[in-house]
């Protein structure tokens, strides 16, 4: 039982991959223009300096991005795609009508990994960064961007120039297979002959149906090219250096997901953070990054927030850490979230550690009612899922003084669970007198006495 797992071989990049000194050195050369105004903006826009919007979203205004032209020599067309480009990337960071660098700029002379990290990123969100046409149906584009994985696949392991038509093949099998999984792979338990069943999943719009795939897959090509994944010329596509290896990167982090205890790589949001709670947290971080890599970003965020929302404290915690490693793509959606009262708490902690904060002193963001309810949350994830001393030990955690003051606050902050808790406390704690006060205050919250 208590016989580890063989640690598997650190898997080694295809023959013929550039050193990561030199990946990093081709993604900075890409990115020169990005990082260059993202370091205008650390200059021209942090707080007290300027406004880098006008309406508080992420797009510059008009006077910001002439003034950056003026500053730069460049046009504002130019400013306003390396000011995208280096969101995407996560060089530049926009909180309310201000732009603060992102750590990887601060990492960028140094650090090969923030570098290679802030490529992945972009490349990640190919999507964005060359948005599809006018008039296309939005589900063919959404088929077409979950199939590419393939077909970017297909491309790494064919290690040089590909037919775009024998491309264009492979998407349209792989749009077929999707449509074909969404139709009629069943959900839920199976029934019994003759039990009445629900009604099927609605069918593809014809509009999707009748979409033609290759202006859409030339799309995707070109959209992967202005990030600088793959080059296309005649007829061919052809993976860079940067996006074989990042196609590379992505297939182990599914492979290590595969041969995972736990398998999480097909599970759903829920399933896959109830299969990493008894992993430690860097083989967790490990599954995150596998799981996410296998979704595009804005769903499995949407996901993970979902599962957050659910009665498990435990799947709280552990989706947000999950959003950790999503890192900046994530920030639009778990700020949308701070109005929601069972998340804000993860929210705010979240939040202020992506902008910089130290772990250990993020909790400060918190008011005193928050760190309550975020505490009665925490107990109850410790009291489902964990042993008796550790939930006694939770107790030290608590920003009240006494154990008088923490019941009171208790108390007051209305949190669901509090009477379990409360119980699982007093049945924990060996002081049979502060066991009995627990006991009472339960039993308080519980008659809605005083």
């Amino acid at each position: 039982m208590n016989q580890r797992r063989p640690r598997r071989a650190a898997p080694r990049p295809p023959e013929g991959t550039p050193a990561r000194s030199e990946l990093a050195r081709m993604a900075r050369s890409g990115l020169a223009d990005a990082a260059r105004v993202a370091r205008w903006a650390d200059t021209a826009l942090g707080p007290g300096r300027g406004s880098a919007t006008a309406d508080g979203k992420a797009t510059l205004s008009d006077a910001t991005a002439d003034q950056a032209a003026r500053e730069l020599g460049l046009t504002a067309a130019k400013v306003r795609a390396d000011w995208d480009t280096a969101r995407l990337a996560g060089l530049v960071e926009v909180h309310g009508d201000s732009a603060r660098p992102g750590w990887r700029l601060r990492a960028w002379n140094r650090d090969d990994s923030a570098v290679l990290r802030g490529w992945v990123a972009l490349f990640d969100a190919w999507s964005l960064a060359h948005p599809e046409p006018d008039g296309q149906e939005p589900a063919a584009v959404a088929e077409v961007i979950s199939a590419m994985p393939q077909v970017l696949s297909f491309l790494q392991l064919s290690a040089g120039p590909v037919p775009v038509a024998q491309l264009l093949d492979l998407l349209e099998q792989r749009v077929t297979e999707l449509r074909t999984e969404r139709c009629e792979v069943p959900y839920g338990p199976r029934l019994e002959p003759g039990t009445p069943q629900s009604p099927p999943s609605a069918p593809l719009t014809d509009a999707a149906a009748d979409t033609p795939l290759a202006p859409l897959l030339d799309w995707a090509l070109h959209a992967l090219a202005s990030v600088g994944a793959l080059t296309c010329g005649d007829g061919h596509a052809t993976l860079t250096p940067l996006g074989s290896w990042a196609v590379w990167v992505k297939l182990e982090q599914i492979c290590v997901a595969a041969q995972s205890p736990a398998g999480n790589i097909e599970q759903s949001a829920e399933d896959m953070l109830r299969g990493c709670a008894q992993l430690r947290p860097n083989a967790a971080r490990a599954e995150y990054r596998a799981w996410l890599a296998a979704r595009p970003v804005g769903s499995a965020v949407a996901e993970l927030l979902a599962g957050a929302r659910g009665e498990d404290a435990l799947l709280r915690g552990l989706a947000f850490e999950a959003l950790r490693v999503v890192g900046a793509p994530a920030e639009p959606d778990v700020r949308a979230v701070l109005d929601e009262p069972t998340l804000r708490p993860y929210a705010l902690l979240w939040l202020a550690e992506h902008d910089g904060a130290d772990p250990e002193d993020a909790h400060e963001v918190l008011t005193r009612q928050e760190a309550t309810w975020l505490w009665v949350d925490t107990a109850a994830a410790v009291a489902d899922h964990g042993e008796a001393p550790l939930l006694v030990r939770h107790l030290e955690s608590a920003v009240q003084a006494t154990v008088p003051a923490l019941l009171d606050e208790v108390r007051a902050v209305g949190h669901p669970r509090t009477v379990q808790v409360l119980v699982a406390l007093a049945a924990a704690h060996p002081d049979p007198a502060l066991a009995k006060a627990v006991r009472r205050a339960a039993f308080q919250v519980h008659t809605g006495g005083s």
